[in-house]
């Protein structure tokens, strides 16, 4: 038995057997199959759709499905979630995000992001030159950037810490 809530809405009780899915209270017939580049054929009560996976963040259960044009963000609970959120233990909610800080002396080519800016894992956040390289810092985590504390063409030291994220 999961919870999940669809666009922040109400959560709704889903229970999973041998193709047979109750949401809510309700019995539905599916049936879903993959499909190439991140897509899924959906068949439920009769009617099928075809839902493109476009984000996936499995620290917070979460998943941005596009189907017919609409995206919907789908967050699952798992038995412990809902356990732990009880004891109030929402692991979600207690992960820290860490600053973005120089791995040794170097120049600030470029600073890619703004403050106030929303980011997410993987995306670049600016440019050092240190040895005569130049290093991409990207995000460690979704986050949002709370501070720049550099600017381009400034020196740094080991350690310093260049962008704060919350």
């Amino acid at each position: 038995m999961y919870n999940i809530k669809i666009n922040g809405q109400e959560a709704l009780t889903l229970t999973l057997d041998a193709g047979q899915i109750n949401v809510g209270g309700k019995d539905l017939q599916w049936d879903i199959q993959p499909l190439p580049n991140k897509s899924f054929s959906i068949i439920a009560n009769n009617k099928s759709y075809v839902a493109f996976l476009e984000n996936v963040d499995r620290t917070k259960k979460t998943m941005d499905l596009r189907i017919e044009n609409s995206i919907y963000t789908i967050k699952i609970q798992e038995p412990i979630d809902l356990l732990l959120e009880k004891m109030g233990l929402d692991i979600s909610k207690t992960q820290k995000v860490e600053p973005v800080k120089a791995p040794m002396p170097g120049l600030v080519l470029k600073v890619m992001v703004t403050e106030g800016q929303s980011i997410r894992k993987g995306d670049p956040v600016l440019i050092l030159e240190a040895m005569k390289m130049e290093n991409v810092f990207k995000a460690s985590a979704d986050a949002t950037v709370k501070a720049i504390k550099i600017v381009e063409g400034q020196a740094v030291e080991k350690g310093e810490i260049l962008i704060e994220l919350a």
